[in-house]
């Protein structure tokens, strides 16, 4: 089944401004725990310096901004890559 490069970047980008919105208020909530959540994302990494989250409007827009559009840009690349490979089977 061929996939729309356009659909399936609008997709991958809402999904991830969803999840990113979702994640800033769990952050906001319930820092320890999402500092936990972090660290154990990252394979135990030491976050133990890092004392606060940087909340600010500015880096929330920033991080929402760039994440959605590198979502965008990987949905849009696997639909015509999928599309590609879909036509060499």
């Amino acid at each position: 089944m061929k996939k729309d490069p356009i659909a399936a970047a609008h997709a991958a980008a809402l999904t991830v401004a969803v999840l990113y919105a979702v994640c800033r208020l769990l952050v906001g909530f319930f820092p320890d725990f999402m500092m936990a959540t972090a660290q154990s994302w990252f394979h135990m990494i030491g976050l133990n310096n890092v004392t606060s989250w940087n909340l600010s409007l500015g880096s929330f827009i920033l991080g929402l901004v760039t994440s959605t559009a590198s979502a965008w840009t990987v949905g849009y690349l696997f639909a015509v890559s999928y599309n590609y490979f879909l036509k060499k089977k």
